[in-house]
């Protein structure tokens, strides 16, 4: 492994049977020790199963929750792992943490690890704060001299030096955390692994946290695997990203790119079309307007992002003039840019009306967007359809976009700048 490497995964897979240990029958678990530790041959069972898709029925008992995973960790990265509830990431970070072994692959890594998968993890319940210190610190290969000498930063930090001297489990689950994060963060692992177990501490134990897991990866160069829900941390904390889908690896850059790929997907909406009422007044059909944009839905900072929405209503429905229709820009973070209503009071003497709406050249930065319409009836109904197009504005050949920080913001801005 390179020495600029600090973890490696190598066509790592996990495989389960559902709802049995092994392979469910004596003659199965027979044939799989003869082939594996007798013949040194692959394990046979491995060679069946499906992807880990929790909303198909499937008709294997044998599951993936990761398959081929291969990627490196150079050292000081802090890599996101994102992905949907069952995509594999604590699966990912078990398998790192040696809590459950690869079915097939190889992890290596470079130093020590310190994980925090979940709450309570590697304490022991009847022993108090104090002693789970030093037994976490030991296990980690510590002396008790440099274990007590970290030993106020991480009473500190979790706040619970009146509590030091009591067994865990009379511990809140949010105490617990907070003294989980301060062992594995102040014991100075190499490798840092952190869960979504952060989400359970208050708000500002969780920034405390962040800051200290860009403070450890900044000011030290360990490396840290973060996984979580929360997109704004994700940015805020990581460089690199990790996207899971179904136990499988779907995509891997930088954490602004992966974020993107997880909110907003690959494959854009660049047309809407329904033809069945699915309201009183519905959508009946969106496209956009221009030579490029009509097939890729990409336009560049300086062109005018244009598009056609019609609107159509039930034909036998009694209808309220002060019906209004609602457009509204997102970023792929979900945050809000702008929103336009429209009067769909035309609606009245006719069954559809057609909107062309047109936003201004270097309006908004480089990046992916979401259209989401809506329509309401007021006292009676409201109609939503959330990403009902989806479209990009690109920063190729643009002589506007010079510095690519964190995160540029979403408004486009060329403000009057005198130097004096």
């Amino acid at each position: 492994m390179n020495s600029n490497i600090a973890i490696e995964f190598e066509g790592v897979g996990k495989q389960y049977r559902l709802g049995l240990v092994g392979t469910g029958s004596l003659q199965h678990d027979l044939n799989r020790w003869w082939q594996t530790a007798i013949l040194r041959k692959e394990d046979p069972y491995l060679k069946i199963g499906e992807v880990n898709d929790r909303s198909k029925k499937g008709t294997s008992d044998y599951v993936w929750a990761l398959k081929d995973i291969s990627f490196k960790v150079e050292q000081g990265d802090v890599v996101g792992i994102i992905g949907k509830n069952g995509a594999g990431k604590s699966t990912l970070l078990k398998l790192l943490s040696h809590i459950t072994a690869p079915s097939v692959g190889h992890i290596s890594y470079r130093g020590r690890i310190a994980s925090l998968l979940e709450v309570g993890t590697g304490f022991h319940p009847e022993m108090t704060a104090r002693q789970n210190i030093y037994m976490n610190g030991s296990i980690m290969g510590m002396t008790r001299h440099e274990i007590s000498s970290k030993l106020d930063e991480i009473v500190d930090f979790a706040g619970i030096e009146r509590y030091l001297d009591t067994p865990v489990k009379r511990f809140s689950s949010g105490m617990t955390v907070r003294l989980g994060f301060a062992v594995a963060a102040f014991l100075e692992p190499e490798i840092l692994v952190v869960d979504e177990v952060l989400a359970v501490g208050d708000a500002e134990f969780q920034k405390k946290a962040i800051g200290k897991m860009q403070e450890i990866s900044s000011g030290s160069g360990r490396t840290v695997l973060f996984v979580s829900h929360n997109m704004d941390s994700m940015l805020q904390l990581c460089t690199k990203g990790v996207l899971l889908e179904n136990g499988m690896m779907k995509y891997r850059g930088t954490i602004q790119d992966t974020v993107s790929q997880y909110l907003v997907g690959e494959k854009f909406n660049y047309i809407y079309h329904q033809d069945t009422p699915v309201s009183d007044v519905f959508i009946y059909d969106v496209r956009f307007i221009g030579s490029n944009s009509q097939e890729k839905g990409v336009w560049s900072i300086s062109d005018k992002v244009k598009f056609e929405i019609k609107y159509r209503k039930r034909k036998e429905m009694m209808f309220d003039s002060k019906t209004v229709a609602s457009i509204c820009i997102m970023t792929s973070r979900k945050t809000k840019v702008c929103n336009v209503e429209l009067s769909l009071s035309q609606l009245q003497n006719k069954d559809e009306v057609t909107f062309e709406i047109e936003y201004p050249s270097e309006f908004l930065m480089p990046g992916d967007y979401i259209v989401n319409a809506s329509a309401h009836i007021p006292n009676v109904q409201q109609y939503d359809i959330c990403d009902v197009v989806k479209f990009t504005v690109s920063d190729k050949d643009s002589v506007y976009i010079k510095y690519y920080g964190v995160d540029n913001g979403v408004v486009f801005v060329k403000p009057t700048i005198v130097e004096k």
